[in-house]
């Protein structure tokens, strides 16, 4: 853990493309002004991150960025999760409250305590997570703007075995979970998902993680904003937890290139 770093980065990409790549879940890093709320030992902590983190995907986009005809927009959380978590709702309205996993995480994958009780996360979402927020509205908008629409890519990754925090752990682990929302997410970007993917292993849909990340302002209002989520198992490309990627890091990139190309038609 280091000094601040930049909270998060956005990569251009080509003027006609609609596409933006959501990387924010990739990160370790947690600022040194963070940590203290953290009561975890440091051996712990980076045994969580291990867990926690998805590993690589910064990785994967950035090799599909580079495969593609069109180059897309990248989006890039350079901060851990454990720090805030951008994809959550940051109200009552978050399901993952219910193990101590809102935009502020207080509990750990093995439901331990990550921070104390009482822990007040208001700081952490002024300072992190409202910037994020409103940064990633700019970068829709301006898609938006410049293309007439916007399609949000969200770049995952999951264990191969369910972790204890898990929901829905109970469903299929196919090697790439599609994530779908019944509003923002058309039939023409799932099938080109499922052919992109198609020689990456089975494709399934919305298990173990379901849903979609499309910025509040725009979330079941306008439909030119497009939004799927790719989570891949971490076996397909990695060495479980939080090892170095493996060959097929590779093949997945050109899958993911493949649909970034797919949805800029």
């Amino acid at each position: 853990m280091t000094d601040v770093p930049p909270s998060f980065e956005f990569l251009p990409g080509a003027a006609d493309s609609p596409v933006i790549l959501h990387v924010p879940h990739s990160a370790r890093e947690i600022p040194a002004e963070v940590r203290p709320g953290i009561v975890l030992g440091d051996a712990e902590l980076e045994r969580e991150l291990d867990h926690i983190t998805d590993a690589h995907t910064a990785e994967i986009a950035e090799a599909a960025a580079a495969a593609a005809g069109i180059t897309p927009w990248r989006f890039v959380n350079r901060l851990s999760r454990l720090v805030v978590d951008p994809e959550r709702f940051p109200d009552e309205r978050e399901e993952m409250l219910a193990v101590g996993m809102g935009a502020v995480y207080t509990r750990t994958t093995h439901k331990d305590v990550l921070r104390p009780d009482g822990f007040n996360p208001e700081p952490l979402i002024a300072r992190y997570f409202a910037p994020y927020a409103q940064a990633m509205t700019e970068a829709v908008a301006d898609r938006l703007a410049a293309t007439g629409r916007a399609v949000i890519i969200d770049v995952h990754s999951y264990p191969s075995a369910p972790l204890p925090y898990e929901l829905h752990g109970e469903g299929p682990r196919p090697a790439v979970c599609l994530g779908t929302d019944s509003f923002h997410t058309p039939p023409a970007l799932l099938t080109a998902a499922r052919e992109a993917f198609a020689a990456c292993g089975e494709t399934g849909l919305d298990s173990p993680f379901a849903g979609t990340y499309v910025p509040l302002e725009f979330y079941g209002k306008r439909a030119e904003v497009s939004a799927l989520m790719v989570e891949i198992r971490r076996d397909t490309y990695m060495t479980e937890p939080g090892g170095p990627a493996g060959r097929g890091l590779s093949r997945l990139a050109g899958a993911l290139g493949a649909l970034v190309d797919a949805a800029s038609r």
